[in-house]
């Protein structure tokens, strides 16, 4: 081969290596794009993708001399920052940024030193906190630290017995005022309640707690088995299954009251209760025509209709709360469980998941996504873990949020739509974890006994 061919071959062998390369880099950028538009979906339809605010938080400072104040203190500003900080509409500033003089009254804002670097803030919280006479008052400002003209967005004050459930809950209220007006005009979070299943007691009774894991207390006292507890939207009353000596029932707990209701006794196994996003239905799982089927009936019990016949088992009903239209629910129908969904009076069924082993559907407020759990691997010799996901209704793409953490499941959204709360057994117990809807800023909310099945109020 003579100098030429042997040139023209190296040609195009470079050429055919640029090909190649050019060609992988293609493929790469795809899927890392088509991996950010999944982010991108998820924080959209989420109300995550918005541009955060830098906001500082400045300790609240004591405004008498009283000697509850330290802890109280403690209490308020402890709680005030967890609530910005998971609340997924802000970015803190570090305190390590803050400048050494923080204010307690609109007078001693030094606007410059604020808003310029190192705390750069365009916002700032700030006020005080003082007891007189057993009585706490806290006053609390948001400034826009970069409009020196007008700078108050926000103006709060706050009178209650000093104790240190009311510093929380002042500290509630005013973070969920800021996230309010930061947040693009959605309630905040802060004094909504999770119910959960807890065997700390010997038995598995239905509990409750603040959203950030505070104030957990036990609801009921039935010494037997309680599971599926499903908050009503108006939260007055709270639905569950409970092992009876009649079998597995739907039983009904009247918040206000502080005790059991009467509900309808049915045939067979009746579990998962559900509540439409307005009240009036109740969607549940029954066997009292053999196999387990989605039943609807009236909030009261009354008037059951049977949505589903085919073959196999369908369970766990869950309502679109935005157009109480659709239910989604899990069926055994195919051979193992997958997610499906249909109009609320049983009519244009479909399956939404394709494979593996997906339960526990739970739907967005807005009624955008689908969040469940899903072992996608599944069979033997394929190990797989259970974890959550979201899923598109209107395209079925979907987007994994857990990785690698043990077993997750029971997912339940919060009704901002920002956060998920589901149980897992990723410290070494079944525990109940909450997270932001992008799977970021996970938290471990429980920690005695074993907890499951979690259920976020609507408001």
């Amino acid at each position: 081969m003579d100098e030429s061919a042997r040139s023209q071959s190296r040609q195009r062998r470079s050429t055919q290596r640029s090909l190649v390369y050019s060609f992988a880099l293609i493929l790469a950028c795809c899927f890392s794009s088509t991996s950010l538009r999944a982010q991108d979906w998820v924080k959209t339809g989420t109300a995550l993708g918005v541009e955060k605010v830098r906001l500082a938080v400045s300790d609240f400072k004591p405004a008498t001399a009283d000697a509850q104040n330290t802890a109280l203190l403690k209490t308020f500003n402890d709680t005030l920052w967890n609530d910005l900080d998971v609340s997924g509409v802000v970015e803190l500033v570090s305190k390590s940024f803050y400048p050494l003089q923080v204010p307690a009254q609109p007078a001693e804002v030094n606007f410059i030193a604020w808003n310029s670097p190192p705390p750069n803030a365009a916002m700032l919280a700030f006020g005080n906190l003082g007891v007189a006479g057993g009585k706490l008052t806290v006053q609390g400002w948001l400034y826009d630290v970069k409009n020196i003209q007008s700078p108050q967005v926000l103006g709060k004050q706050y009178n209650d017995t000093a104790t240190d459930a009311a510093a929380r809950m002042m500290a509630h209220k005013f973070a969920d005022e800021i996230i309010y007006r930061l947040g693009g005009g959605i309630q905040g979070i802060a004094e909504t309640q999770i119910y959960f299943v807890s065997d700390r007691t010997g038995h598995k009774e239905i509990w409750a707690m603040d959203y950030d894991g505070s104030n957990q207390h036990q609801i009921t006292r039935l010494g037997s088995i309680a599971l599926s507890p499903r908050i009503s939207p108006d939260g007055t009353r709270l639905a569950f299954s409970a092992l009876t000596k009649s079998g597995w029932e739907i039983m009904m707990y009247s918040l206000e009251l502080n005790r059991m209701i009467s509900f309808p006794h049915m045939t067979g196994t009746n579990l998962s209760p559900a509540w439409s996003g307005d009240g009036t239905k109740l969607a549940f799982s029954s066997s009292r025509s053999g196999e387990p089927e989605i039943y609807v009936s009236d909030a009261s019990g009354a008037n059951p209709h049977r949505m589903t016949a085919d073959k196999g088992p369908d369970v766990s009903p869950v309502w679109n709360r935005k157009t109480n239209a659709q239910i989604a629910f899990v069926s055994g129908r195919t051979g193992l469980p997958q997610i499906w969904t249909m109009e609320a009076d049983g009519t244009n069924q479909q399956r939404m998941t394709d494979q593996g082993y997906a339960v526990s559907p739970n739907w967005l407020p807005s009624g955008q996504f689908l969040a469940f759990a899903w072992v996608r691997k599944y069979g033997p010799g394929e190990p797989g873990s259970s974890d959550i996901y979201l899923m598109d209704i209107a395209s079925k793409q979907w987007v994994q949020l857990t990785h690698d953490g043990g077993r997750n499941d029971f997912p339940s959204w919060s009704p901002d739509g920002r956060h998920i709360v589901f149980q897992s057994n990723r410290s070494g117990t079944l525990q109940i974890w909450s997270m932001l809807a992008d799977g970021t800023k996970v938290q471990q909310l429980t920690f005695t006994g074993r907890n499951s099945q979690p259920n976020w109020s609507f408001k």
